[in-house]
């Protein structure tokens, strides 16, 4: 039997895949050392200041935390003098703490799973961030420039982490977040948003690809389906966290072969209060069975593995593997030996 690795890999080159991949169970995800040096808060936390200086707080319920953005809090005042507000933090990390955790790196068993460096926020998350999402909407339609420099400006910075992580970790694959719409729409038309992130996240995938990282696996759970042209000239492989309002399995049949999806069970069809068995179930085997196993993952959309609510994630799973079980004549008992333990990294099982 394949591992969940090997699988996914077939998955994505459209070869012969012998079941679905199951989620994340093909990706372990893992950190560099800026994560000890960027203070985010745990669930119930609020106002905790990263190292951007951006104001975080995670109230509880959700599947994560998120900028607070007050007059006071907001860290761009003025788009025009930008650079007297945002300050990248430094990468230089000393040789022991790379070390420290290329041995995280070590123990993971890379036959079964993609080692995964984890990254986030991206680009455009970045910029909203800093300036809040009106304001930042706002700048990219009256303060086109600064934008641009001020895209740049984290791009080199991205860059130089990718070369610290490359030269340190060598990880075989990146998921790197950037939300980029709603449920319904994009934020910015595709024509717009070429204009200011095609360039960038080219240079940052392609030093990836170029340094060893056999895939990118990129996380945006929203519509963005008409940025799929965009994603796929940028380098990304996987996109991760599509929606089911993208119309996944025509997007497997136009782009299938040039890009991946890894998605297709919004998180309000089965993490909520009250949810079944049966609710993961029905959502798991339609997605399944409207897209087929080449060019596609079925997936929760949120950007890691787990749930908000105890127990969806964990059943998500077991409910694949049933159904792989049961359509491809497996064993379930093989199956789970073929992949890593059960990852838990974002919310509750």
């Amino acid at each position: 039997m394949l591992t969940a690795k090997d699988n996914l890999r077939e998955v994505v080159k459209g070869g012969n895949p012998e079941r679905f991949v199951n989620q994340y169970e093909a990706i372990q995800l893992l950190f560099n050392p800026f994560s000890r040096h960027n203070p985010a808060p745990s669930k119930g936390m609020e106002n905790v200041v990263n190292a951007w200086g951006v104001t975080n707080s995670y109230p509880a319920n959700t599947p994560g935390p998120f900028p607070v953005h007050t007059p006071s809090t907001i860290v761009v005042k003025d788009i025009e003098h930008w650079r007297d507000y945002v300050h990248a933090p430094s990468v230089k990390f000393p040789q022991e703490e790379w070390d420290q955790f290329k041995e995280m790196y070590d123990a993971v068993d890379g036959t079964k799973a993609f080692k995964a460096t984890f990254v986030a926020p991206g680009l455009f998350e970045q910029t909203h961030h800093l300036c809040s999402i009106s304001e930042a909407l706002v700048n990219y339609l009256e303060s086109p420039d600064e934008m641009h420099d001020l895209i740049k400006y984290l791009t080199e910075w991205e860059l130089e982490l990718a070369e610290g992580i490359c030269s340190n970790l060598h990880p075989d694959a990146i998921f790197h977040h950037d939300d980029w719409g709603s449920e319904r729409s994009t934020f910015l038309s595709p024509d717009l948003f070429a204009e200011f992130f095609v360039e960038p996240y080219k240079q940052i995938y392609g030093y990836y690809h170029d340094h060893g990282v056999e895939l990118v696996f990129h996380h945006n759970d929203s519509y963005s389906a008409t940025l799929v042209p965009s994603m796929i000239e940028m380098g990304i492989d996987v996109w991760q966290g599509c929606m089911a309002s993208n119309n996944i399995p025509e997007l497997v049949k136009k782009y299938g072969g040039k890009i991946s999806f890894m998605g297709g069970i919004d998180n309000k069809m089965v993490d909520f209060e009250g949810w079944t068995r049966e609710d993961c179930r029905k959502a798991a085997v339609d997605a399944m069975e409207a897209c087929g196993n080449k060019y596609y993952i079925p997936c929760i959309t949120q950007g890691g593995p787990g749930s908000v609510f105890p127990g969806t994630y964990r059943t998500l799973i077991e409910e694949i593997d049933q159904y792989n079980a049961d359509h491809f004549g497996l064993n379930k008992e093989e199956i789970v030996a073929n992949r890593l333990p059960l990852q838990i990294m974002f919310g509750k099982e």
